[in-house]
């Protein structure tokens, strides 16, 4: 019995020691995996700030864009409807041409009887154009610019002349600052 107790404790004492050595290896195994599980958790962690800050900056970028666009659009609106009338300005332009001329014919006759009455309407109907934008672009003086002006004609003059507008042929105008009809002038040469 003695021997099967001893055995026993040998096979015990061995067991043991195998556990001990399976500890041993396992805390081993743990302490170098743990760096690995470290590292792979910091490069994943490092990977998803990243990838959160490339996300943020595009978001951002997006952001600003569709905000430029909205105001962008809006300013188009409003461009939009202040030059909506433009095409019945034009039409109207040659009108208030005839009305000047009108004006200028009556005024040089003797009985001017109907004067007031056409001049009255004029004022009316320029005081109605120009409270819808438009304005009419001084010429006569002026040095010529050909943002304003179109040159029909140059005239010989004194240097004082040289470049400005002699004459005006026919006015031009301005809607809301757009010009819609140039200033047909004489120029001095």
């Amino acid at each position: 019995m003695k021997k099967c107790k001893n055995k026993k404790e040998e096979t015990a004492k061995k067991e043991e020691v195998v556990n001990e050595n399976n500890v041993n290896e396992k805390q081993e195994n743990a302490q170098t995996a743990q760096p690995d599980n470290e590292e792979k958790d910091t490069d994943e962690l490092t990977e998803a700030l990243e990838k959160n800050k490339e996300l943020n900056d595009k978001y951002l970028r997006l952001y600003a864009e569709y905000d430029n666009y909205r105001r962008r659009t809006a300013q188009e609106k409003i461009d939009s409807m202040k030059m909506s009338s433009a095409p019945l300005m034009k039409d109207l332009l040659p009108v208030l041409d005839d009305y000047e001329r009108a004006i200028d014919s009556i005024n040089k006759m003797e009985d001017k009887s109907q004067f007031d009455g056409i001049v009255l309407i004029y004022n009316k109907f320029l005081k109605t154009l120009k409270d819808r934008g438009l304005e009419e672009i001084e010429a006569k003086g002026k040095e010529f610019n050909t943002d304003e002006h179109e040159a029909l004609t140059t005239v010989p003059g004194d240097e004082s002349m040289k470049n400005m507008v002699v004459d005006v042929i026919t006015k031009g105008y301005k809607l809301n600052g757009t010009v819609i009809r140039y200033a047909r002038v004489v120029v001095g040469a």
